[in-house]
């Protein structure tokens, strides 16, 4: 069982918050219930797996490839809560579920990082760096998100609303510092099929993210005068997260047509396939968000068509989970 698992619920939320923005309630309730039993049952696989193969566990804690991986569950954690109050009205589970999301924010980000600053062995930069090295940035957004849509249920919440935005801006920048890396990473060193691998649409999955947190918090701002004043610059960076988000499709897909038609690298079912589902969900609320804070109702209609690229995604990668299993079994 891969760290990154936990990708699944975020997949799966993400779309089924898409498909409520757009006017697919059905679906998004169906992808709801759905994901409350993938979370709980990953959650019981992830205990069982820490009891039985515990080195496992360790070992994956002291991989550079792996242990970002551990950061799916802040977020999961997160887009869970978010799609109980968005869905489901229920301010107190999807409080319950920020707060446990901040639990695993802090005890994850300082530990992992902190492991892999001090191991005395580190692997060369072509080998350690990938895109799931942005899933920091994601469960950082994530906390934001879910906090900046729970503030108004809150007796303080311009206090709510601060540490949204602190979170808010502390992925911002470990988005620009991390980005570069992976960008100088793949521009400069060959880069082989194999490599390729469905975390890198996180490139894009991070600053989208990044681009709803920055939304919420322009739409939230006549609840904080703080929000209020800083509102040209909250207003300029969810823009330029967006832009910086667009850009990345294109390329990305290239990327891809060079890997599978070009190189002949086969499709097959692998966990992080949810990784590259998360972002085209994410793109569809961010625009849908972003059209609202800007007043600039021209992009929901884009995100009205995105939206069944994300539908689309999410069935594939689902089907090919349910052969994977088939075979298997």
């Amino acid at each position: 069982m891969h760290p990154a698992y936990f990708a699944l619920v975020m997949a799966t939320g993400i779309v089924s918050i898409a498909a409520q923005l757009t006017g697919l309630p059905r679906i998004a309730s169906a992808l709801f219930w759905l994901n409350i039993a993938f979370y709980i049952g990953l959650w019981a696989l992830t205990a069982a797996r820490v009891i039985r193969h515990r080195q496992r566990v360790i070992d994956d804690l002291l991989d550079h490839g792996r242990s970002v991986g551990f950061f799916t569950t802040v977020a999961a954690t997160c887009v869970l809560g978010s799609q109980f109050v968005l869905l489901g009205g229920m301010w107190r589970a999807g409080a319950a579920l920020w707060f446990a999301g901040i639990t695993l924010w802090a005890l994850i980000t300082y530990s992992v990082l902190t492991i892999l600053t001090v191991k005395p062995v580190k692997p060369p930069l072509a080998q350690g760096i990938s895109g799931g090295w942005l899933l920091p940035v994601v469960a950082a957004q994530s906390v934001s998100v879910l906090g900046t849509q729970l503030a108004p249920g809150f007796d303080a919440p311009e206090k709510i609303l601060f540490f949204s935005l602190a979170m808010w801006l502390g992925g911002g920048m470990l988005y620009i510092w991390i980005i570069s890396i992976i960008f100088y990473r793949y521009t400069f060193f060959p880069l082989l099929p194999s490599e390729l691998a469905p975390p890198y649409w996180i490139n894009m999955g991070a600053v989208a993210i990044s681009t709803l947190a920055g939304a919420l918090l322009v739409l939230a701002a006549p609840a904080s005068p703080l929000l209020t004043g800083l509102l040209p610059f909250l207003k300029g960076f969810a823009l330029l997260f967006w832009s910086t988000a667009t850009w990345w499709i294109p390329m990305l897909l290239s990327l891809g047509t060079w890997r599978h038609v070009v190189q002949g690298f086969p499709f097959k079912y692998d966990p992080l396939y949810w990784g590259a589902v998360f972002p085209l969900g994410m793109y569809t609320v961010c625009t849908i968000r972003l059209s609202q804070a800007l007043d600039v109702p021209f992009l929901a209609t884009l995100a009205g068509a995105f939206v069944y690229v994300a539908l689309f995604a999410w069935l594939i990668v689902a089907a090919g989970w349910m052969l994977s299993m088939r075979r298997s079994g």
